[in-house]
């Protein structure tokens, strides 16, 4: 299978946005737990993303694979991010693609724009993406303790921040 990594077209908006969502839901990774969950909402909405921050979407045979959030600077759409850092939010491959390496092409496509323009790249993930921490370590991001955070006040969930240094 040939993936190509691009950026989202509007006309694509709502699929990854479903794929996003959906993976997010299956995988049991939304604090709420179902599709009232806040967060849900805000993984469909690609739109709103695309506004600051770049989408890309992985392709093949003109399907949509998943797609990442790709954040090239701090600004609204950081979480992580300090000047000189790009970050990566909302990595999501559809069920059936898994073990393809969708998942790393979409990766790998984020540290070559990191590395274009010269900035290091941070990610946050949920301790239960174990696989996603392998694909993370196998490419050559560390753990960032220390920029571990709660994005939920007075909730214990806590995201774990991971660090490439290009």
């Amino acid at each position: 299978m040939t993936i190509l990594i691009r950026p989202a077209e509007p006309t694509d908006y709502e699929p990854l946005g479903e794929i996003t969502a959906r993976a997010y839901l299956n995988d049991g990774l939304l604090a709420f737990g179902d599709e009232d969950d806040w967060y849900f909402q805000e993984l469909k909405n690609v739109a709103k993303r695309a506004e600051s921050a770049e989408v890309l979407v992985a392709t093949a045979n003109d399907r949509i694979l998943g797609g990442v959030t790709y954040v090239p600077s701090p600004g609204p759409m950081a979480d992580l991010a300090r000047p000189g850092e790009a970050e990566i939010r909302m990595l999501a491959v559809a069920h059936e693609a898994r073990g393809r390496g969708v998942g790393q092409a979409l990766v790998r496509a984020c540290v070559d724009r990191a590395a274009a323009t010269g900035h290091d790249l941070v990610l946050c993930t949920q301790p239960a993406m174990h696989t996603a921490h392998r694909l993370y370590e196998r490419l050559g991001f560390t753990r960032a303790p220390e920029r571990d955070w709660k994005p939920i006040p007075g909730n214990d969930f806590t995201l774990l921040a991971y660090e490439l240094t290009l």
